[in-house]
């Protein structure tokens, strides 16, 4: 973690039309969201497949970035840019930002998935893939550790999403 901090990673940037990069998650994932001026997140319906709950308060979930920055930072992007580091805080291309329950995201904080996993076993699968599509999107390492608890995760996948 040697030279980590958040500013590193600078987050929620102007997306357009008022827009920072977690309102814009917040409509993506939500239902029936209504906006006020500058993007205000007035109402709407979420649901955290992390723990399967719903909710209806904006304030009541958080932007999870699937590979924690701090991980993304001891996995390879402490050699990165700063713009590149803000890309990968911001990316709204791939799984990487999550709209999900805020103490399940508190609860996971900067942990790999060898260290916390979903408390909903049947979100392991997708959020192992989520894990693997960014890290190799990005180029990050991966630990042993880390690759047998994914493999682990991964067998809970059906057919269907194989």
């Amino acid at each position: 973690m040697n030279g980590y901090f958040d500013a590193k990673f600078p987050h929620w940037s102007s997306q357009g039309n008022g827009c920072d990069t977690r309102e814009a998650v917040l409509q993506r994932d939500g239902r029936d969201v209504v906006t006020g001026a500058n993007c205000t997140i007035k109402s709407g319906t979420w649901y955290s497949r992390y723990d399967g709950a719903t909710w209806t308060k904006s304030s009541d979930v958080d932007i999870d970035h699937v590979v924690p920055r701090a991980n993304a930072w001891v996995s390879g992007a402490s050699a990165w840019t700063q713009a590149q580091r803000e890309a990968f805080a911001n990316d709204l291309t791939r799984p990487e930002l999550l709209t999900v329950t805020d103490n399940v995201n508190q609860a996971k904080g900067d942990r790999a998935p060898e260290a916390w996993k979903p408390p909903l076993s049947s979100a392991w699968c997708g959020y192992a893939a989520d894990w693997i599509a960014v890290k190799h999107h990005y180029q990050l390492t991966v630990t042993r550790a880390e690759h047998d608890a994914l493999d682990t995760m991964l067998a809970t996948c059906d057919e269907a999403q194989r």
